[in-house]
């Protein structure tokens, strides 16, 4: 299917690896120029240059913190104008809520919550103004079905689905949207768990440990970032005009409801 996005320019957050990758990839097949983030400026360079030999598509590299100012000053200077915006960044770690002090706190806040609205607020209006505009927020399923230890990532991203929900309605008549995908067991290196990159994973020891998380999935196995991205770069498309202040579980049928 032909998307209807190729020539048009997108920013997407933490795609140097993992889901971001997988959307950045996704919209580079369907011809979509990128703007990339990571923190890790060595990661990031070898994935843009992938992207950009396989794709044919420009791809500029901007490394750092998208929750720091000055990084998000120079994403929107190397895409002035996006069409679209793919929200992403890392959570807080696992961590016993007792242990959370009000630092922590406010750092999960600002990297699930405050950044991706800062970035929704600085763009939003000029796609509004130009006709077309896709927002895609990585959120998680964590969202509708709570994780041991993980609460105040919940907290956050559950919050910034509250707080674009009358947003998105606000825009849609100008052809701009805003919709959340919520992640659940996708194979990426959340899922391994605390390790060493540059060592690889022992075959089957990655066997067991996929089919162990896989056990409770209908699917019977994780998601790729691949099959992900795909389906973000659809929610970015011509056709997806009439979608908007949803949220898309991609979980395998993992999470259990009827509405």
């Amino acid at each position: 299917m032909d998307l209807g996005i190729r020539g048009r320019k997108a920013i997407v957050c933490a795609s140097s690896k993992g889901l971001g990758k997988g959307c950045a990839m996704a919209l580079a097949e369907a011809g979509v120029d990128l703007v990339m983030n990571a923190r890790d400026a060595k990661i990031l360079i070898q994935a843009a240059a992938e992207i950009r030999e396989r794709f044919q598509v420009s791809v500029t590299e901007v490394s750092g913190d998208v929750s720091d100012p000055a990084v998000q000053r120079e994403l929107l200077a190397a895409c002035p104008e996006p069409d679209i915006l793919v929200n992403n960044n890392g959570g807080p770690p696992r961590r016993d809520f007792r242990e959370l002090d009000r630092a922590a706190i406010l750092q999960g806040i600002t990297g699930n919550l405050v950044t991706p609205f800062e970035l929704i607020q600085a763009v939003v209006d000029g796609m509004a103004a130009r006709g077309f505009g896709r927002i895609v927020n990585i959120t998680s399923l964590s969202v509708y079905v709570p994780i041991e230890g993980l609460d105040l990532s919940s907290a956050a991203r559950a919050g910034l689905t509250s707080f674009l929900s009358g947003i998105a309605r606000g825009v849609a008549d100008k052809n701009v949207t805003i919709n959340n995908l919520l992640p659940g067991k996708l194979d990426t290196d959340r899922l391994r768990g605390p390790h060493d990159p540059s060592v690889p994973e022992d075959p089957d020891a990655a066997r067991e440990r996929k089919a162990r998380l896989a056990a409770d999935i209908p699917a019977r196995r994780l998601g790729t970032p691949e099959e992900f991205g795909q389906i973000c770069a659809f929610l970015c498309s011509a056709h997806a005009g009439y979608l908007t202040g949803q949220n898309i579980p991609v979980d395998g049928g993992l999470y259990v409801s009827a509405f």
